[in-house]
């Protein structure tokens, strides 16, 4: 995920809670209350959301850097010792 989509993804779902904070302010009632129930707990599943995604990213790719680390291990060829003379 780049740092452009992370920004847009955390943020709309910012976004989402504070229009739902101030459609609480606005619409009186039941209905008021509804939508912007709605609305913030939308946003805050998204934000859970992304945030268990990020974690599963950073996961992925520590796992790909110990692979490639393992890979680099087998290509190298041992290092050889010299013997001394005795």
């Amino acid at each position: 995920m780049s740092s452009r989509n992370r920004v847009l993804s955390f943020g709309g779902s910012a976004l989402v809670i504070v229009l739902g904070g101030v459609i609480a302010l606005i619409v009186n009632g039941t209905t008021g209350e509804a939508i912007s129930l709605a609305l913030v707990s939308l946003g805050s599943i998204a934000i859970v959301s992304l945030v268990f995604l990020e974690v599963g990213l950073s996961e992925d790719r520590e796992r790909e850097r110990e692979r490639s680390d393992a890979r680099e291990r087998e290509r190298r060829p041992p290092l050889r010792r010299r013997r001394r003379p005795d």
